[in-house]
């Protein structure tokens, strides 16, 4: 059916439901490329972050992979200088037992002459030896001296002396008796003719003065 609009200057209307129809479409199109775009827009970032992330992960990959390396070069070069130090300890252990057995030598080898030196510094006036033997008694060192004194004071005072010495223990009177003595003026004398026994002592450290092999000590 054709409508003829007779008013001058008048428009044609359009029916309520053409016009909604005739708009309708359009805000449908326009919603739809609104999420288009922000699902375009999301994806790019998802991938540009995927793709920051591996570069970053490539670059740690890398510095672990160095530092690993050096890690490697340091653990053998340690192992190098691990075995130098076992080997010099090694050494010096063996230099400090050869010490310890060359002192312990020592040490025995002048335990006579502090022997000789303790009797005489204990020996008194008018008394005089006449022989200084070793003995062996339950394994310890012993010696016997032999000698003569002009009193019983002075062999007392002998023997106390003897006692007093930090390397002599155990002093014991085996015999004395009385003998007549013809001295270098011709003149016959009554004497005391002994037997004394002991026993060597090992002093105690604080009270020797040692000096050591070496001039420094090992470390």
């Amino acid at each position: 059916m054709i409508e003829v609009n007779l008013l001058p200057g008048g428009k044609k209307r359009t029916p309520r439901g053409r016009r909604k129809r005739a708009i309708g479409p359009r805000r449908r199109k326009i919603s739809a490329d609104r999420w288009m775009l922000g699902a375009g827009v999301i994806i790019i970032i998802a991938l540009g972050y995927v793709l920051y992330q591996y570069l970053q992960t490539g670059g740690r990959i890398e510095s672990l992979t160095l530092e690993i390396e050096q890690a490697a070069r340091d653990s053998t070069q340690l192992a190098e200088v691990i075995g130098q130090i076992e080997n010099l300890r090694a050494r010096r252990d063996s230099i400090a037992q050869k010490v310890a057995l060359l002192q312990e030598i020592d040490g025995d080898r002048y335990v006579w002459a502090h022997m000789m030196d303790e009797v005489a510094r204990a020996l008194p006036d008018y008394t005089w030896l006449t022989g200084l033997l070793q003995i062996s008694e339950e394994g310890a060192l012993g010696f016997e001296i032999t000698g003569k004194s002009g009193n019983n004071l002075a062999l007392t005072r002998f023997m106390e002396n003897l006692e007093a010495s930090p390397f002599i223990r155990n002093v014991t009177l085996i015999t004395t008796q009385q003998i007549l003595e013809t001295g270098e003026d011709g003149a016959d004398r009554m004497v005391n003719d002994f037997t004394l026994q002991g026993l060597y002592e090992v002093p105690p450290p604080e009270i020797l003065e040692t000096v050591p092999l070496f001039g420094s000590r090992l470390p």
